[in-house]
């Protein structure tokens, strides 16, 4: 790749390509999740969207007997995700494909469960939901991981961060009721401790950035994209209290 050509989108995809998660998770609280769903079995059918590299997917296989389709919009991401299928024996019933969360290739009420990891806000919580749900049997469910406020004080700092970002932070109890208005009757949310920033994502990805680095020293794009990374763990290590992924659950009534 050279310098001239590298820009924000590519340096995201190189220094996330290798992670285990492109966001704050961990296979214990996607378990979590999973621990509210009845009913799932081996004629389930499942879709990851914005699936990544399928970290979180693995898990889900690992945990359920049914069919997976993970979806992302970035084909290296996606090829990622189909050997790490093959890898784990999972391909004969977990297939990432290349798509739109805005804009799914699939069947009305063909899924009995949607999963989303640290995706939604990137189309919006309650566009996201009132789409997913078009595609969900009466009685499936909805998971999603979202940023939310966690407290009554909302940072200035954080709000500009977020907006600028392209993904607001409302709270909890708001989005709860964005669910409801949705289509789906209320199960579960809860917020994804510390742990699943610093340790399963800012960390990793830190070690990664720094190898892109040091591969493109002195490229602009790429050293304004990680002081941007560095400018948002250092927002998490400060206000942390305030915000955080949650987890939010929902039944299609």
């Amino acid at each position: 790749m050279e310098n001239k050509q590298i820009s924000m989108i590519d340096v995201l995809i190189e220094t996330h390509a290798g992670l285990e998660r492109q966001g704050p998770g961990s296979p214990e609280m996607t378990i979590k999740a999973l621990g509210f769903l009845n009913d799932l079995n081996r004629f389930s059918k499942v879709a990851d969207l914005g699936c990544g590299t399928g970290g979180q997917t693995m898990v889900l296989a690992q945990s359920i007997t049914g069919g997976i389709i993970g979806v992302d919009q970035s084909p290296d991401f996606i090829n990622i995700f189909n050997a790490n299928a093959k890898k784990l024996n999972l391909h004969d019933r977990v297939t990432g494909i290349v798509g739109s969360m805005k804009n799914l290739p699939f069947q009305k009420e063909e899924f009995d469960l949607i999963w989303s990891e640290g995706a939604i806000d990137s189309i919006g919580f309650e566009i996201g939901l009132t789409h997913w749900n078009v595609f969900l049997k009466t009685n499936g469910y909805v998971a999603v991981t979202c940023p939310s406020w966690l407290t009554d004080e909302h940072p200035a700092e954080i709000e500009k961060f977020w907006t600028d970002a392209g993904s607001g932070l409302d709270t909890v109890g708001y989005n709860i009721e964005v669910m409801q208005k949705s289509g789906y009757s209320f199960v579960a949310a809860f917020a994804l401790p510390e742990s699943c920033w610093t340790d399963n994502y800012f960390s990793p990805r830190e070690t990664a950035e720094k190898a892109f680095m040091q591969k493109h020293s002195g490229n602009k794009v790429v050293e304004d994209y990680i002081e941007s990374s560095k400018y948002e763990a250092a927002l998490y290590a400060k206000y942390k209290k305030h915000y955080g992924y949650v987890f939010y659950i929902g039944q299609k009534v």
